[in-house]
């Protein structure tokens, strides 16, 4: 396959997770894509990890399904693949499956491979407590991708934590970043960023409810650097969020912030799914001047 190019350099285009909520963001990958806005560094946390598999191998397609028409898949999950310790979402199926050819989201392994783009996918290490950031040296096949994309989307819990080269790993939101992974664009030296958020300009993370963190604390005893990351994570994240503000009001930083977030994490309902994608499009559509300007291609 010839080699591709990109579009965009010196701005590190970082996605948040979120879960169901992607369905949203995945509106403005469909738009930069549209607009040939190839940005040179990709990174992800979670639902966000998969925006970034998606725009790097520069599939509209995938992107909009992941979010919306692929609830309707048998295989996608529910309470008995919970009880089977599948998952809420039956992860295996939905990451290390689908992508394959002739599944149900095929993934264009070609084109992501032949992108020159840096990428990053974080996941956190349940047994160690810190993130880890992988990267093209981590990705030689498709296998290598989705097994992190899936880690780096392990919701405590809802789905099961997943094994990598002998290390546990859960969802990469437990991680300093919150979520969002400024953290790994600054490490690879970038200063100005093309944000990708989830949530509302006016949200703010609760604390968890004290029952509900002990038994998260229980249900992790083995792994206890998980049930700390829990404990702190709505602080880590509000005050990322508050550092983003910062940067944006110093012009490093523009923040694609959704004017309504129509869903949850969990949603799903496809017709809510579809009419949060095409809103989260059409927010991108509008953006799309500024954003420009703000990547200096006019």
């Amino acid at each position: 396959m010839e080699q591709l190019s990109s579009t965009v350099t010196g701005t590190a285009l970082v996605f948040e997770g979120g879960g169901m909520r992607a369905s949203y963001t995945s509106g403005l990958l469909v738009a930069l894509l549209e607009a040939g806005l190839h940005l040179d560094w990709v990174g992800g946390v979670s639902a966000g990890a998969s925006n970034t598999a998606n725009y790097v191998s520069r599939d509209p397609w995938r992107a909009r399904h992941s979010f919306t028409d692929f609830v309707t898949d048998p295989r996608f999950g529910d309470w008995r693949t919970f009880v089977r310790g599948q998952g809420l979402f039956n992860a295996r199926y939905i990451y290390e499956e689908t992508g394959l050819p002739g599944q149900a989201l095929p993934f264009d392994w070609d084109t992501f491979s032949a992108n020159p783009a840096r990428v990053r996918v974080s996941g956190f290490n349940a047994t160690r407590g810190e993130v880890v950031h992988w990267g093209r040296a981590d990705l030689a096949t498709i296998g290598d991708l989705m097994v992190r994309v899936r880690a780096s989307s392990t919701m405590p819990v809802v789905m099961p934590p997943v094994t990598i080269d002998g290390e546990v790993f859960v969802d990469g939101a437990l991680g300093p970043s919150g979520g969002i992974p400024l953290d790994a664009a600054r490490a690879d030296g970038h200063e100005r960023f093309l944000v990708v958020l989830t949530q509302q300009r006016d949200y703010v993370k609760p604390p968890p409810a004290r029952a509900g963190l002990r038994y998260l604390r229980r249900h992790f005893r083995r792994f206890p650097a998980v049930g700390e990351a829990l404990a702190r994570r709505h602080e880590v994240y509000n005050a990322v969020r508050e550092e983003l503000w910062e940067l944006e009001r110093a012009g490093t930083a523009y923040l694609f912030v959704p004017e309504a977030m129509p869903v949850g994490n969990g949603t799903r309902d496809v017709a809510r799914l579809r009419a949060s994608h095409e809103a989260g499009l059409a927010q991108a559509r509008r953006e799309l001047p500024a954003i420009r300007e703000f990547l200096g291609v006019g």
